[in-house]
């Protein structure tokens, strides 16, 4: 896809992001809803200004963008990342992924040795921060021969924008904790966040609230928040707001951490998936819509 490109206010954009013609690079759809594969870029180079404002739009406009056949390394991916703001740190006191020699990129590596993965349930990465990250870029260079080890994105807009009108009315003004100790155990930040937020960028709202990380909806009493959770989390994983992505050798997914949910699928035993994780670090706490 080349040619004209008159691209709209990304405020505006629609619940169903459909293709939309760049100057720099090209978008495939992967859902009505969510996600959309790049092409037409090489990241082992740097980008041009025009480059890095279309990925831009594209991330906001679709919330998760895929790449393919990208041989990156450490300082490829880092640098990408870098065009959407400061990379950080993994706040978890302990976790699945392991360090690398640069404090920057973790190891996501599976194998016959593996107990467990990290993300089999959906969730928003580290929501228990009190600024969660922004995004998450994850490049996985090795893949199951034969298939698997995908991964599920949920699109928080659309799972927002189809709840009904007095639910919305509802939920609004209500906000939950965030438990990282639920995950990474002692020494992991609690945090208080609405329920309903606004994206800071698209000005979208979302529903922000997660299996992993929420424990609680704080304003209600016991059992009727255990519903209302139960019930939102139910809803937000829904396979009608979701997308799958399957991985090959040297692809990349960039998800948008402030607005989608993602599930890792673990069906590839014992067979290898690896591949590295650098992270966006968030500028503000997430704001009530």
């Amino acid at each position: 896809m080349s040619g004209t490109a008159h691209l709209p206010s990304i405020a505006k954009i629609a619940s169903y992001p459909e293709a939309v013609s760049y100057d720099t690079i090209t978008t495939t759809p992967a859902s009505p809803h969510i996600g959309a594969e790049i092409g037409g870029i090489d990241l082992t180079k740097p980008l041009s200004n025009k480059q890095v404002q279309e990925l831009h739009d594209a991330f906001a406009r679709y919330q998760v963008i895929f790449f393919r056949d990208q041989k990156i390394s450490f300082e490829d991916q880092i640098r990408l990342a870098g065009y959407f703001g400061p990379l950080g740190k993994h706040v978890g006191a302990s976790t699945i992924s392991k360090k690398t020699d640069n404090d920057l990129v973790r190891k996501f590596h599976y194998d016959e040795t593996s107990k467990q993965i990290s993300g089999e349930n959906f969730h928003s990465d580290q929501s228990c921060a009190a600024v969660p990250p922004l995004g998450s870029m994850l490049y996985n260079h090795t893949v199951p021969p034969d298939g698997g080890g995908d991964t599920m994105f949920a699109s928080m807009y659309a799972a927002y924008d189809s709840l009904s009108p007095r639910m919305k009315t509802y939920l609004k003004g209500l906000t939950a904790t965030h438990d990282g100790t639920r995950v990474f155990g002692p020494g992991t930040p609690v945090s208080v966040h609405p329920v309903i937020t606004r994206h800071p960028v698209t000005g979208r709202e979302v529903i922000y609230v997660n299996h992993d990380f929420t424990s609680h909806i704080n304003e209600l009493p016991r059992l009727e928040g255990e519903r209302v959770l139960q019930l939102l989390i139910d809803h937000c994983n829904k396979p009608e707001w979701t997308c799958r992505f399957r991985w090959r050798a040297h692809s990349i997914a960039f998800w948008d951490n402030r607005c989608t949910h993602h599930k890792a699928i673990w069906d590839y035993w014992p067979n290898v998936r690896s591949g590295f994780r650098v992270q966006i670090e968030g500028t503000a706490p997430p704001v009530a819509a």
